[in-house]
């Protein structure tokens, strides 16, 4: 299945491809390091680090949008959409939101990381691969639209790490049935959730995924 282009003007259930029926917006965690990980890393207090892939699967943990609000005071998830869009430069300078993007950055712990950009959370990986296989499914896959690649994977032989390097941004996956796919989107910290049949939220419950369901104006 190839990658799926959603239009930003069209509300996303109007542009599901057969045969999916149902969409959801889960939110990426933000990576939480131990404490001092920073510090033992930069060489200095103006040195920008951040944690590879390795770094976050072995040592990091995921923290939900909700505590990043809490710590911060942003409001709403659409808020801290906001306030991370602006901090990476992804809005035009008219729909920018500088004072939450300031709100977000001058709060955040020192040892806690923005969700990777443009890619399907680390953290979500082993749930999304237990998904699949939950539904009967013994392959993954996968399509890259920006360097033209796809391919198939056996679940029970691919780990995290490789499912996030099969691609350097956007990427699908889904299973042979097509019961569901996941899709990173650019220039975003979410991963979007398609489901052919009417399970998204019981889905979505059991993982304890924090993630808004798509209704009919959802864009």
């Amino acid at each position: 299945m190839n990658y799926i282009w959603f239009s930003y003007e069209k509300p996303i259930l109007d542009q599901l491809p057969h045969p999916f029926t149902e969409a959801a917006i889960l939110l990426n965690p933000f990576i939480q390091m131990p404490v001092g990980w920073t510090d033992s890393k930069a060489r200095s207090e103006y040195d920008h680090v951040y944690p590879d892939l390795e770094e976050s699967i072995q040592l990091g943990r995921p923290k939900p949008w909700k505590e990043v609000m809490q710590d911060t005071g942003i409001q709403s998830y659409e808020e801290l959409v906001m306030a991370l869009k602006t901090s990476i430069s992804a809005l035009k300078k008219e729909f920018s939101r500088p004072d939450l993007a300031a709100l977000l950055n001058n709060n955040l712990h020192k040892d806690l990381y923005y969700p990777r950009e443009d890619k399907i959370s680390e953290f979500l990986i082993s749930d999304i691969l237990d998904v699949f296989s939950s539904s009967g499914a013994d392959t993954i896959i996968y399509s890259d639209p920006i360097l033209d690649q796809d391919g198939t994977l056996l679940i029970n032989n691919v780990t995290a790490k490789e499912i996030c390097e099969l691609a350097p941004t956007e990427i699908i996956l889904t299973d042979e049935g097509m019961q569901f796919a996941f899709l990173s989107v650019y220039d975003s910290f979410i991963t979007v959730l398609l489901s052919k049949e009417k399970k998204l939220k019981e889905v979505i419950d059991k993982k304890k995924w924090e993630a808004v369901i798509c209704k009919p104006k959802t864009y």
